[in-house]
């Protein structure tokens, strides 16, 4: 037998998640191992950064970068197609995509390390998946020395008491956009998943395992809680739709968050690093934001106003992005 994939994760690591989710849909073989303190020489031996998820490939190469890895494992295994048809569809399928792992991102780590119950839960759920049959006097411990270096990282992703109200925010008004939108189709773009899902489902699953935003989840969308359990072992229930039977409930997402949000913070961002500023502060719904300058959303924007202006046909898709307010971002020097 063929020796499968290995996707070196964690449950409480929402990229990790993700590709775990991508693996079960196109039913390749594969171990989930969860990295812990007893197999990091492995880890290491195939990780060039210190990050999970890691896929080590049967030929023994390591893959790193959820987005990158699904797109390679693409290429290897083209069906069931994660990319909707069509030059609309699926750029604004990978245009949520990077709003969720990179703006959807803040709201779960905000909600797992400012709250007193999430931290507590979240540093020994991580402390006992790192010290397998460790006893509870190390868990804790360790869980200890966690939560001492997580809880001041939430200055990474910009969360502070400035700009709580605005990342939690954000969160609910995500929720209140996606409940009616999944309760007329198993996924976001129709019957089957596309990159989207897995991005955006994999930030929400590690809100519904924490206290605080996964009560919120359960309380407000039971729909999307249905979403993200179908979502942990996808399976194809029908065909991706067109547009326009999307974008009565799906637009708004685009309009309030990734054009009132995502993309201007985003732009900032890269602003900011071109600049060589090390902090920068954008006004966002006329407040202001302010986080610490981070290398990789640059470089992530960049790849995706690339992708963009690369694309030939763009007619109508650039009727949707106008429409949203996405446009003058994604043409944006």
């Amino acid at each position: 037998m063929a020796t499968p994939y290995r996707i070196f994760g964690i449950e409480l690591s929402p990229y990790s998640v993700k590709v775990r989710s991508y693996f079960r849909y196109k039913g390749i073989p594969h171990e989930w191992v969860v990295r812990h303190l007893g197999n990091m020489e492995e880890f290491q031996k195939h990780a060039k950064l210190p990050l999970i998820p890691l896929v080590i490939t049967p030929e023994a190469a390591g893959l790193q970068d959820s987005t990158p890895i699904l797109e390679q494992m693409e290429r290897r295994f083209p069906d069931p197609s994660i990319q909707p048809p069509g030059v609309a569809l699926g750029f604004l399928s990978a245009l949520i995509e990077e709003y969720a792992d990179e703006w959807g991102n803040k709201p779960m780590f905000h909600f797992r390390w400012w709250y007193e119950p999430d931290q507590k839960s979240a540093a020994e759920r991580i402390a006992r998946a790192n010290l397998p049959g460790a006893s509870d006097e190390a868990v804790q411990k360790l869980a200890g020395s966690l939560e001492e270096r997580m809880i001041p990282r939430l200055r990474l992703v910009g969360s502070s008491a400035d700009t709580k109200e605005q990342i939690e925010a954000s969160f609910c008004r995500q929720l209140a956009i996606l409940e009616p939108h999944l309760s007329r189709r198993p996924y976001l773009f129709g019957g089957r998943p596309c990159l989207a899902d897995f991005g955006l489902f994999a930030q929400l699953y590690e809100c519904s395992i924490d206290p605080t935003p996964g009560a919120v989840l359960k309380d407000r969308a039971p729909r999307v809680g249905a979403w993200i359990e179908r979502m942990l072992a996808p399976t194809s229930l029908g065909d991706f739709e067109p547009w326009s039977a999307l974008a009565p409930t799906l637009e708004p997402l685009l309009a309030h968050e990734v054009a009132g949000l995502f993309l201007p913070w985003s732009t900032a961002n890269a602003k900011a690093l071109a600049a060589g500023q090390p902090e920068f502060e954008v006004s966002l719904e006329g407040r202001a934001f302010h986080q610490q300058t981070q290398k990789y959303h640059a470089r992530s924007l960049a790849v995706l106003k690339e992708r963009y202006a690369k694309l030939a046909g763009r007619d109508p898709l650039d009727a949707v992005l106008a429409r949203t307010g996405c446009l003058a971002w994604l043409q944006h020097a």
